[in-house]
């Protein structure tokens, strides 16, 4: 059983990521946290909350590819949520 502090922050972290403030953040992180997120583990939790602090217009241009995606941030949960948005798009 989820605690009830676990499942508030998954809640909270989900709709930090449907709710961003570009349409495009929404699609790639709110559809990867929208299938993903009440499975992840706490590590990937905070993986993916450092991936959420960061600026979107930033987020965008490492998701497109314009610009390399930082050592920071560079793991395979990013990849992952790459490969979610590449299979769902």
């Amino acid at each position: 059983m989820m605690s009830d502090a676990l499942l508030k922050r998954r809640k909270q972290m989900l709709y930090r990521a449907n709710h961003r403030g570009i349409k495009e953040m929404d699609i790639i992180l709110g559809g990867y946290a929208d299938a993903h997120i009440m499975a992840m583990s706490a590590s990937a939790l905070d993986d993916f909350e450092r991936i959420l602090s960061q600026l979107d217009r930033d987020l965008l241009m490492w998701f497109t590819g314009e610009e390399p995606v930082p050592p920071k941030l560079a793991s395979s949960l990013f990849d992952a949520i790459l490969r979610h948005t590449t299979k769902s798009g």
